[in-house]
């Protein structure tokens, strides 16, 4: 996968699917900033497949919201050194 595969969504409003966010607030404004960030959280955390982030995340917000992004330091390391304009951005 490379980042230009991310294609989401940049705005408006997006539910995730119940395997991703199973608490009673599933849906996330890309319009606001805090959302974008727990959204791209909640999927980089959460997703059990490629297709999820393909699909949910977007190259340019992923780039805009990175460093504000609160992630286990084993997941940022990873989707660092697997993207290092991610970490360059940071």
């Amino acid at each position: 996968m490379s980042l230009e595969e991310l294609t989401g969504p940049v705005s408006g409003r997006i539910t995730l699917p119940g395997h991703l966010d199973w608490g009673p607030r599933r849906t996330y404004d890309l319009d606001e900033p805090s959302d974008v960030r727990l959204l791209y959280m909640r999927v980089i955390r959460e997703s059990p497949t490629v297709d999820d982030v393909r699909r949910l995340l977007n190259v340019r917000l992923l780039r805009q919201v990175w460093a504000a992004l609160v992630l286990p330091p084993r997941v940022r390391r990873m989707w660092e050194s697997r993207f290092p304009d991610l970490h360059r951005a940071a």
